[in-house]
Protein backbone atom coordinates (compact mmCIF):
# COMPACT_ATOMS: atom_id res chain seq x y z
CA UNK A 1 0.00 0.00 0.00
CA UNK A 2 1.01 3.76 -0.82
CA UNK A 3 2.15 6.11 1.80
CA UNK A 4 -0.69 8.18 0.42
CA UNK A 5 -3.21 5.75 1.10
CA UNK A 6 -1.80 5.24 4.17
CA UNK A 7 -2.14 9.13 5.19
CA UNK A 8 -5.34 8.61 3.70
CA UNK A 9 -6.81 6.07 5.71
CA UNK A 10 -4.83 7.65 8.67
CA UNK A 11 -6.64 10.68 8.67
CA UNK A 12 -10.24 8.82 8.50
CA UNK A 13 -9.56 6.21 10.90
CA UNK A 14 -8.34 9.68 13.31
CA UNK A 15 -11.84 11.76 12.41
CA UNK A 16 -13.68 8.29 13.12
CA UNK A 17 -11.80 8.52 16.63
CA UNK A 18 -13.10 11.71 16.99
CA UNK A 19 -16.81 11.31 16.15
CA UNK A 20 -17.08 8.94 18.57
CA UNK A 21 -15.61 11.16 21.31
CA UNK A 22 -12.14 9.76 21.58
CA UNK A 23 -9.73 12.56 22.54
CA UNK A 24 -8.28 14.21 20.70
CA UNK A 25 -4.24 13.59 21.74
CA UNK A 26 -5.49 10.29 22.07
CA UNK A 27 -7.02 9.43 18.83
CA UNK A 28 -3.92 11.49 16.86
CA UNK A 29 -1.32 9.04 19.55
CA UNK A 30 -3.13 5.80 17.96
CA UNK A 31 -3.32 6.84 14.42
CA UNK A 32 0.40 8.26 14.45
CA UNK A 33 1.86 4.98 15.93
CA UNK A 34 -0.43 3.10 13.72
CA UNK A 35 0.18 4.77 10.23
CA UNK A 36 4.37 5.20 11.28
CA UNK A 37 4.35 1.29 12.01
CA UNK A 38 2.43 0.71 8.78
CA UNK A 39 5.14 2.67 6.98
CA UNK A 40 8.22 2.25 8.71
CA UNK A 41 7.95 -0.89 10.99
CA UNK A 42 6.22 -1.55 14.18
CA UNK A 43 9.36 -2.51 15.97
CA UNK A 44 10.10 1.68 15.08
CA UNK A 45 6.84 2.98 16.26
CA UNK A 46 7.20 1.73 19.68
CA UNK A 47 10.35 2.39 19.84
CA UNK A 48 9.03 5.94 19.45
CA UNK A 49 6.10 5.71 21.32
CA UNK A 50 8.55 4.81 23.90
CA UNK A 51 10.54 8.20 23.33
CA UNK A 52 8.55 10.56 22.19
CA UNK A 53 6.31 11.12 25.01
CA UNK A 54 9.43 11.57 27.52
CA UNK A 55 11.08 14.14 24.87
CA UNK A 56 7.64 15.79 24.92
CA UNK A 57 7.34 16.84 28.86
CA UNK A 58 11.05 17.12 29.46
CA UNK A 59 11.19 20.07 26.37
CA UNK A 60 12.04 22.84 28.02
CA UNK A 61 10.13 25.37 25.82
CA UNK A 62 7.17 23.52 26.87
CA UNK A 63 7.53 23.89 30.53
CA UNK A 64 6.12 27.46 30.47
CA UNK A 65 2.73 26.02 29.71
CA UNK A 66 2.25 24.46 33.05
CA UNK A 67 3.51 27.90 34.64
CA UNK A 68 0.93 29.83 32.80
CA UNK A 69 -1.81 27.58 33.66
CA UNK A 70 -1.09 27.64 36.91
CA UNK A 71 -0.69 32.06 36.79
CA UNK A 72 -4.22 31.58 35.53
CA UNK A 73 -5.80 29.76 38.25
CA UNK A 74 -4.48 31.25 40.85
CA UNK A 75 -5.45 34.81 39.21
CA UNK A 76 -9.07 33.19 39.17
CA UNK A 77 -9.12 31.86 42.71
CA UNK A 78 -7.69 35.40 44.46
CA UNK A 79 -10.56 37.40 42.96
CA UNK A 80 -8.72 39.30 40.13
CA UNK A 81 -11.17 38.30 37.36
CA UNK A 82 -13.92 40.13 39.60
CA UNK A 83 -12.12 43.14 40.57
CA UNK A 84 -11.22 44.08 36.82
CA UNK A 85 -15.16 43.80 35.94
CA UNK A 86 -15.58 46.08 39.17
CA UNK A 87 -12.96 48.70 37.64
CA UNK A 88 -14.52 48.36 34.54
CA UNK A 89 -17.84 49.39 35.29
CA UNK A 90 -16.66 52.50 37.73
CA UNK A 91 -15.02 53.68 34.81
CA UNK A 92 -17.54 52.65 31.46
CA UNK A 93 -20.81 52.15 33.47
CA UNK A 94 -21.92 55.67 32.72
CA UNK A 95 -21.97 55.36 29.47
CA UNK A 96 -24.37 53.13 27.63
CA UNK A 97 -23.93 49.90 26.88
CA UNK A 98 -21.63 50.20 30.33
CA UNK A 99 -21.30 46.63 31.41
CA UNK A 100 -20.83 45.44 28.01
CA UNK A 101 -18.27 47.56 27.77
CA UNK A 102 -16.75 46.80 31.47
CA UNK A 103 -17.40 43.25 30.22
CA UNK A 104 -15.06 43.62 27.00
CA UNK A 105 -12.59 45.18 29.20
CA UNK A 106 -12.18 43.01 31.72
CA UNK A 107 -11.99 39.95 29.14
CA UNK A 108 -9.05 41.85 27.89
CA UNK A 109 -7.54 42.69 31.34
CA UNK A 110 -8.16 38.90 32.27
CA UNK A 111 -7.00 37.21 29.39
CA UNK A 112 -3.28 38.74 30.25
CA UNK A 113 -2.77 37.00 32.87
CA UNK A 114 -4.82 33.79 31.95
CA UNK A 115 -3.99 32.69 28.50
CA UNK A 116 -7.08 30.40 28.01
CA UNK A 117 -10.21 31.43 26.21
CA UNK A 118 -12.41 28.82 27.65
CA UNK A 119 -11.30 29.83 31.41
CA UNK A 120 -11.56 33.88 30.40
CA UNK A 121 -15.50 32.68 28.74
CA UNK A 122 -16.42 30.51 31.93
CA UNK A 123 -15.14 33.27 34.53
CA UNK A 124 -16.70 36.30 33.14
CA UNK A 125 -19.99 34.87 32.62
CA UNK A 126 -20.05 33.88 36.31
CA UNK A 127 -19.46 37.14 37.35
CA UNK A 128 -20.35 39.40 34.32
CA UNK A 129 -23.60 38.07 33.12
CA UNK A 130 -26.03 38.48 36.30
CA UNK A 131 -25.04 42.05 36.54
CA UNK A 132 -25.83 42.59 32.83
CA UNK A 133 -29.31 40.59 33.53
CA UNK A 134 -30.02 42.75 36.46
CA UNK A 135 -29.02 45.67 34.61
CA UNK A 136 -31.74 44.84 31.97
CA UNK A 137 -29.41 43.22 28.95
CA UNK A 138 -31.17 40.80 26.90
CA UNK A 139 -29.61 36.89 27.11
CA UNK A 140 -28.32 37.56 23.29
CA UNK A 141 -26.33 40.39 24.26
CA UNK A 142 -24.84 39.80 27.48
CA UNK A 143 -23.99 36.06 26.52
CA UNK A 144 -22.55 37.24 22.88
CA UNK A 145 -20.99 40.30 24.63
CA UNK A 146 -18.72 37.79 26.92
CA UNK A 147 -18.75 34.84 24.26
CA UNK A 148 -16.67 37.50 21.98
CA UNK A 149 -14.54 38.93 24.94
CA UNK A 150 -13.66 35.33 26.04
CA UNK A 151 -11.73 35.19 23.09
CA UNK A 152 -9.14 37.27 23.28
CA UNK A 153 -7.68 34.54 25.96
CA UNK A 154 -5.31 32.82 23.00
CA UNK A 155 -4.29 36.27 21.84
CA UNK A 156 -3.38 38.59 24.52
CA UNK A 157 -0.14 37.33 26.08
CA UNK A 158 0.75 35.14 27.38
CA UNK A 159 -1.35 32.50 25.11
CA UNK A 160 -1.54 29.07 25.78
CA UNK A 161 -2.51 28.42 22.29
CA UNK A 162 0.21 31.05 20.69
CA UNK A 163 3.08 28.57 22.94
CA UNK A 164 1.47 25.49 21.22
CA UNK A 165 1.68 26.78 17.72
CA UNK A 166 5.53 27.87 18.52
CA UNK A 167 6.22 25.06 19.79
CA UNK A 168 5.01 22.80 16.55
CA UNK A 169 6.91 25.44 14.14
CA UNK A 170 9.72 26.46 16.24
CA UNK A 171 9.21 29.87 16.10
CA UNK A 172 10.46 32.00 19.34
CA UNK A 173 7.39 31.67 22.00
CA UNK A 174 8.27 34.65 23.58
CA UNK A 175 8.37 36.77 20.13
CA UNK A 176 5.00 35.64 19.36
CA UNK A 177 3.51 36.71 22.60
CA UNK A 178 4.98 40.14 21.70
CA UNK A 179 3.68 40.01 18.68
CA UNK A 180 0.20 39.60 19.81
CA UNK A 181 0.19 42.56 21.84
CA UNK A 182 -1.34 45.71 19.20
CA UNK A 183 -4.03 43.08 17.55
CA UNK A 184 -5.40 42.08 21.34
CA UNK A 185 -5.36 45.70 22.00
CA UNK A 186 -7.06 46.19 18.76
CA UNK A 187 -9.33 43.28 19.12
CA UNK A 188 -10.30 45.10 22.66
CA UNK A 189 -11.22 48.02 21.03
CA UNK A 190 -13.11 47.08 17.84
CA UNK A 191 -15.12 44.58 20.15
CA UNK A 192 -15.75 47.94 22.61
CA UNK A 193 -16.72 50.14 19.37
CA UNK A 194 -18.81 47.09 18.43
CA UNK A 195 -20.99 47.37 22.22
CA UNK A 196 -20.68 50.94 21.73
CA UNK A 197 -22.70 51.29 18.38
CA UNK A 198 -24.43 48.19 17.65
CA UNK A 199 -25.72 47.58 20.97
CA UNK A 200 -25.64 51.47 22.21
CA UNK A 201 -29.49 52.03 21.98
CA UNK A 202 -30.59 49.38 23.29
CA UNK A 203 -28.71 48.82 26.23
CA UNK A 204 -28.82 50.77 29.62
CA UNK A 205 -26.31 53.00 31.16
CA UNK A 206 -25.60 51.45 34.63
CA UNK A 207 -24.99 54.05 36.88
CA UNK A 208 -23.27 57.72 36.71
CA UNK A 209 -19.40 58.06 36.60
CA UNK A 210 -17.95 58.86 39.57
CA UNK A 211 -14.20 59.84 39.44
CA UNK A 212 -13.44 59.04 42.99
CA UNK A 213 -14.72 55.23 42.39
CA UNK A 214 -13.26 54.86 39.46
CA UNK A 215 -9.53 56.00 41.07
CA UNK A 216 -10.88 53.60 44.07
CA UNK A 217 -11.64 50.93 41.54
CA UNK A 218 -8.12 50.96 40.01
CA UNK A 219 -6.61 49.99 43.37
CA UNK A 220 -7.96 47.02 43.28
CA UNK A 221 -6.55 46.02 39.45
CA UNK A 222 -2.77 46.90 40.20
CA UNK A 223 -1.99 43.40 40.82
CA UNK A 224 -2.85 42.94 36.99
CA UNK A 225 -0.97 45.19 35.86
CA UNK A 226 1.86 44.49 38.06
CA UNK A 227 2.08 40.33 36.48
CA UNK A 228 1.42 41.93 32.99
CA UNK A 229 4.84 44.26 32.70
CA UNK A 230 6.90 41.27 34.72
CA UNK A 231 5.75 38.90 32.04
CA UNK A 232 5.28 40.72 29.02
CA UNK A 233 8.24 43.60 29.52
CA UNK A 234 10.62 41.28 30.77
CA UNK A 235 10.47 39.60 27.74
CA UNK A 236 10.44 42.30 25.21
CA UNK A 237 13.53 43.94 26.71
CA UNK A 238 15.44 40.12 26.71
CA UNK A 239 15.41 40.23 30.68
CA UNK A 240 14.37 36.83 30.52
CA UNK A 241 12.74 33.83 28.16
CA UNK A 242 9.02 33.35 28.03
CA UNK A 243 9.42 30.00 29.81
CA UNK A 244 11.51 32.21 32.98
CA UNK A 245 9.06 34.87 32.30
CA UNK A 246 6.11 32.13 33.21
CA UNK A 247 7.68 30.92 36.33
CA UNK A 248 7.97 34.43 37.93
CA UNK A 249 4.29 35.58 36.55
CA UNK A 250 2.88 31.84 38.64
CA UNK A 251 5.55 32.94 41.83
CA UNK A 252 4.48 36.69 41.97
CA UNK A 253 0.50 35.06 41.32
CA UNK A 254 0.66 33.41 44.14
CA UNK A 255 2.96 35.74 46.27
CA UNK A 256 0.10 38.73 45.46
CA UNK A 257 -2.36 36.60 46.82
CA UNK A 258 -1.16 35.60 50.09
CA UNK A 259 0.08 38.75 50.87
CA UNK A 260 -3.58 40.15 50.25
CA UNK A 261 -5.19 37.35 52.19
CA UNK A 262 -6.74 35.88 48.68
CA UNK A 263 -5.39 32.73 49.30
CA UNK A 264 -5.02 30.46 51.95
CA UNK A 265 -2.54 27.14 52.00
CA UNK A 266 -5.98 25.30 51.25
CA UNK A 267 -6.01 27.51 48.37
CA UNK A 268 -2.99 27.42 47.28
CA UNK A 269 -2.98 23.42 47.15
CA UNK A 270 -6.39 23.30 45.04
CA UNK A 271 -4.83 25.60 42.64
CA UNK A 272 -2.02 23.73 42.24
CA UNK A 273 -4.10 20.06 41.84
CA UNK A 274 -6.33 22.19 39.00
CA UNK A 275 -3.67 23.40 37.24
CA UNK A 276 -2.01 19.85 37.03
CA UNK A 277 -4.91 18.40 36.03
CA UNK A 278 -4.94 21.06 32.96
CA UNK A 279 -1.39 20.94 32.03
CA UNK A 280 -1.89 17.08 31.98
CA UNK A 281 -4.70 17.26 29.34
CA UNK A 282 -2.72 20.00 27.28
CA UNK A 283 0.47 17.37 27.17
CA UNK A 284 -1.20 14.38 26.41
CA UNK A 285 -2.60 16.46 23.36
CA UNK A 286 0.88 17.25 22.86
CA UNK A 287 2.56 14.16 23.14
CA UNK A 288 -0.07 13.14 20.51
CA UNK A 289 0.20 15.49 18.10
CA UNK A 290 4.02 14.79 18.49
CA UNK A 291 3.47 10.75 17.33
CA UNK A 292 0.64 12.20 14.61
CA UNK A 293 3.65 14.40 13.63
CA UNK A 294 6.19 11.87 12.46
CA UNK A 295 3.67 9.65 10.92
CA UNK A 296 2.67 12.95 8.85
CA UNK A 297 6.68 12.70 8.61
CA UNK A 298 7.32 9.40 7.32
CA UNK A 299 4.19 9.43 3.99
CA UNK A 300 5.24 13.21 3.10
CA UNK A 301 1.60 15.08 3.36
CA UNK A 302 3.13 18.52 4.19
CA UNK A 303 5.30 17.84 1.19
CA UNK A 304 2.24 16.71 -1.12
CA UNK A 305 0.46 19.73 0.09
CA UNK A 306 2.75 22.30 -0.17
CA UNK A 307 3.81 21.33 -4.30
CA UNK A 308 -0.39 20.51 -4.75
CA UNK A 309 -1.21 24.61 -3.19
CA UNK A 310 1.35 26.38 -4.40
CA UNK A 311 0.60 24.76 -8.20
CA UNK A 312 -2.65 26.35 -7.42
CA UNK A 313 -1.78 29.29 -9.75
CA UNK A 314 -3.95 31.43 -6.98
CA UNK A 315 -0.99 33.40 -5.77
CA UNK A 316 0.29 33.90 -2.33
CA UNK A 317 -2.85 35.37 -1.06
CA UNK A 318 -5.26 33.30 -2.71
CA UNK A 319 -3.44 30.15 -1.02
CA UNK A 320 -3.48 32.01 2.10
CA UNK A 321 -7.21 32.44 1.73
CA UNK A 322 -7.87 28.63 1.25
CA UNK A 323 -5.95 28.07 3.92
CA UNK A 324 -8.15 30.28 6.21
CA UNK A 325 -10.87 28.96 4.64
CA UNK A 326 -9.84 25.66 5.66
CA UNK A 327 -9.43 26.69 9.28
CA UNK A 328 -12.59 28.48 9.33
CA UNK A 329 -14.48 25.16 8.10
CA UNK A 330 -12.62 23.33 10.85
CA UNK A 331 -13.18 25.65 13.56
CA UNK A 332 -16.72 24.74 13.05
CA UNK A 333 -16.13 21.05 14.32
CA UNK A 334 -12.86 21.24 16.45
CA UNK A 335 -11.33 23.71 19.41
CA UNK A 336 -8.84 25.97 18.87
CA UNK A 337 -5.89 23.78 19.99
CA UNK A 338 -7.18 21.03 18.01
CA UNK A 339 -6.91 22.74 15.06
CA UNK A 340 -3.38 24.44 16.02
CA UNK A 341 -2.14 20.98 16.35
CA UNK A 342 -3.72 19.09 13.37
CA UNK A 343 -3.57 21.58 10.91
CA UNK A 344 -0.68 24.16 11.62
CA UNK A 345 2.17 20.86 10.84
CA UNK A 346 0.26 20.63 7.52
CA UNK A 347 -0.18 23.71 6.14
CA UNK A 348 2.92 25.96 7.60
CA UNK A 349 5.73 24.29 5.21
CA UNK A 350 3.03 25.81 2.69
CA UNK A 351 3.23 29.36 4.46
CA UNK A 352 7.42 29.10 4.42
CA UNK A 353 6.97 28.17 0.50
CA UNK A 354 5.46 31.12 -0.21
CA UNK A 355 7.27 33.93 1.94
CA UNK A 356 5.04 34.46 4.54
CA UNK A 357 6.40 35.74 8.01
CA UNK A 358 5.99 32.41 10.66
CA UNK A 359 5.48 35.17 13.35
CA UNK A 360 2.74 37.11 11.56
CA UNK A 361 1.23 33.60 10.65
CA UNK A 362 0.88 32.59 14.19
CA UNK A 363 -1.10 35.70 14.65
CA UNK A 364 -3.37 35.42 11.93
CA UNK A 365 -4.15 31.62 12.58
CA UNK A 366 -4.59 32.38 16.02
CA UNK A 367 -6.88 35.07 15.01
CA UNK A 368 -8.96 32.96 12.44
CA UNK A 369 -8.67 30.02 15.23
CA UNK A 370 -10.73 32.86 17.48
CA UNK A 371 -13.75 33.34 15.13
CA UNK A 372 -14.20 29.11 15.49
CA UNK A 373 -14.84 29.38 19.29
CA UNK A 374 -17.95 31.67 18.47
CA UNK A 375 -19.62 30.18 15.08
CA UNK A 376 -21.44 27.32 15.08
CA UNK A 377 -22.01 24.61 15.35
CA UNK A 378 -19.50 23.68 18.10
CA UNK A 379 -18.07 27.03 19.22
CA UNK A 380 -16.45 26.33 21.87
CA UNK A 381 -17.04 29.37 23.67
CA UNK A 382 -20.73 29.65 23.16
CA UNK A 383 -21.08 25.87 25.30
CA UNK A 384 -19.08 26.87 27.73
CA UNK A 385 -20.82 29.99 28.21
CA UNK A 386 -24.74 28.12 27.68
CA UNK A 387 -23.17 25.34 30.46
CA UNK A 388 -22.43 27.68 33.00
CA UNK A 389 -26.21 30.09 31.88
CA UNK A 390 -28.15 27.13 31.06
CA UNK A 391 -31.56 28.94 30.92
CA UNK A 392 -29.86 30.77 27.65
CA UNK A 393 -30.38 28.99 24.58
CA UNK A 394 -27.61 28.13 22.12
CA UNK A 395 -29.58 29.63 19.12
CA UNK A 396 -29.72 33.23 21.30
CA UNK A 397 -26.04 33.35 21.84
CA UNK A 398 -24.89 32.61 18.66
CA UNK A 399 -27.45 35.26 17.69
CA UNK A 400 -25.42 37.45 20.32
CA UNK A 401 -21.94 36.97 18.93
CA UNK A 402 -22.86 37.53 15.23
CA UNK A 403 -21.81 41.56 15.09
CA UNK A 404 -18.39 40.45 16.82
CA UNK A 405 -17.67 37.74 13.95
CA UNK A 406 -18.52 40.43 11.92
CA UNK A 407 -15.80 42.56 13.18
CA UNK A 408 -13.50 39.60 13.46
CA UNK A 409 -13.40 38.63 10.22
CA UNK A 410 -12.89 43.24 9.37
CA UNK A 411 -9.81 42.97 11.96
CA UNK A 412 -8.60 39.67 10.17
CA UNK A 413 -8.11 41.48 6.67
CA UNK A 414 -6.74 44.46 8.30
CA UNK A 415 -3.82 42.57 9.59
CA UNK A 416 -3.62 40.61 6.70
CA UNK A 417 -3.45 44.10 4.19
CA UNK A 418 -0.70 46.05 6.94
CA UNK A 419 1.57 42.97 8.39
CA UNK A 420 2.86 46.15 9.98
CA UNK A 421 0.34 45.96 13.34
CA UNK A 422 1.82 42.93 13.92
CA UNK A 423 5.36 42.91 13.32
CA UNK A 424 6.31 46.61 14.49
CA UNK A 425 6.60 45.20 17.78
CA UNK A 426 8.98 42.21 17.66
CA UNK A 427 10.72 43.59 15.03
CA UNK A 428 11.78 46.67 17.59
CA UNK A 429 13.11 43.66 19.83
CA UNK A 430 16.15 43.45 17.50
Amino acid sequence: MSSGLIAAGGFLVLFVLMAFRVPIGIAMGIVGIGGFGAVVGFGPALSLLSQSPIATITDFNLTLIPFFVLMGVLATNSGMSAELFRAGRAWFGGFKGGLGLASVGACGGFAAICGSSVATAATMTKIAYPEMKRSGYSDAASTGIIAAGGTLGILIPPSVVLAIYGFITETDIGTLFIAGVVPGILAIAMYMLTVRFWYGRQLPAAEPFKLSEGLAALGGVWAVGLLFVAVILSIYFGVVTATEAAAVGALLTAVIGVVRRRLTVRGLLQSLVEALRTSVAIYVVLIGATLFGYFLAVTQVPQEITSFLTNLGGGRYGTLFLILLLFLVMGCFLDAMAMIILMVPIVFPVIIELGFDPVWFGIIIVMTVELGLITPPVGMNVFVINSIASRVSLPTIFRGVLPFVTVDVLRLILLIAFPAIVLALPESMN
